[in-house]
């Protein structure tokens, strides 16, 4: 995650010995992805549990001074990135329990290591607590709408590819392969309608209960989102929409989802390098 001794030596200290850690184990984990099964899930979990101390330890400012007299979390969009992957690789690891998905192993935990160094580099901002009780809730069901969107569109990628593979053996005469594809496809939905649950409940919230609610950039790439995933949902049960069709409104309407927040966030943080509550 990210190193700020500005915010307390320990506290550095701290969370730079967790990402390290962390990000050490996720490389491992990589290299370990498809040579030692067992020994790779044993580090991956290890890794995981890494991610969450970091991402505690970071986002609530464990050891940072008050802002503004008042306690204060950091946030930006590497550290929105990293919780967002951190909830995939904890749905990935219950899932892999009972439908085994080796295909996701490396890339996982390439992209668990990348969003750790990402959210190192790339802290974020401290900010003051927010000034409705239920503003952290609209926070966090954002997040775990971008999680359970980011769980759907890899099963899609892995549905995608499994597609492919048995067209293809298909026309080498050979028989398909043994991919589970009609319960991918049903997963796939499933989490593409959970998220869509989430973020309805998220921007609910925002607009009713944030006092900081306005129609920026940031709350017309959600809205845009929510109505794409939507417009997946009601094609699927009305049409009976499938495939490469199907999947497309899904990167299409994840895409949206990421520039909602993230997006709009490296904007300002990197390429304009403002702060602010924008």
């Amino acid at each position: 995650m990210t190193l700020s001794f500005a915010s307390g030596e320990h506290s550095g200290l701290l969370l730079a010995a967790l990402s390290a850690a962390g990000a050490a184990a996720y490389a491992v984990a990589a290299a370990w992805a498809h040579r030692r099964p067992r020994t790779w899930r044993a580090v991956l979990v290890l890794a995981w549990l890494l991610h969450l101390a970091a991402l505690v330890v970071d986002i609530a400012g464990i050891g940072a001074a008050p802002v503004a007299g008042g306690h204060a979390a950091r946030f930006g969009f590497a550290p929105s990135l990293s919780m967002t992957l951190w909830l995939v690789i904890g749905v990935y690891l219950v899932e892999s329990r009972f439908l085994p998905l080796p295909s996701a192993q490396r890339l996982l935990s390439l992209f668990g290591l990348a969003v750790m160094l990402l959210a190192w580099a790339f802290p974020g901002e401290y900010r003051p607590q927010a000034g409705s009780p239920l503003a952290p809730l609209h926070w966090a069901m954002g997040l775990a709408s971008y999680g359970l969107c980011g769980v759907a569109v890899m099963h899609a990628i892995m549905l995608n590819r499994a597609e492919r593979q048995m067209r293809g053996q298909k026309g080498q005469g050979a028989p398909a392969l043994g991919t589970p594809l009609l319960r991918l496809e049903r997963l796939t939905f499933q989490f593409v309608g959970a998220g869509v649950c989430v973020l309805s409940v998220a921007l609910v919230l925002g607009w009713a209960f944030t006092p900081q609610w306005h129609w920026d950039h940031k709350t017309l790439f959600a809205v845009l989102g929510w109505v794409v995933l939507t417009g997946l949902l009601t094609g699927r049960r009305i049409f009976g929409w499938r495939g490469r069709r199907a999947t497309r409104w899904l990167y299409f309407g994840a895409a949206l989802l990421l520039l909602s927040y993230a997006g709009s966030r490296f904007v300002l943080e990197v390429v304009l390098q403002r702060g602010g509550t924008h």
